[in-house]
């Protein structure tokens, strides 16, 4: 899976859960200040990503974890350990 299909997972999670407009979901957007996603959120969208890629993500992991792009390459990343 690639950074864009990553990204694109991403995109339409937050517009289906979150009804986050699609023009608001830029790659640099962040979680928290630009999407208006609480903790919670957060949680529930690391959630989906465990089962939609199949990789675990641990709380200390998750506090580095501030725009989309730093999810999408954290995925990326993810999957790129577990081919090796």
């Amino acid at each position: 899976m690639k950074a864009d299909d990553i990204f694109e997972v991403v995109k339409k999670y937050m517009i289906e859960e979150f009804e986050i407009p699609e023009e608001n979901i830029k790659i640099d957007a962040n979680l928290f200040e630009d999407l208006e996603l609480d903790s919670i959120d957060a949680l529930d969208m690391i959630g989906m990503l465990e089962t939609e890629v199949d990789v675990e993500i641990d709380a200390d992991e998750l506090k580095k974890i501030l725009t989309i792009k730093d999810v999408v390459d954290f995925i990326v990343a993810k999957l790129s350990e577990k081919e090796k």
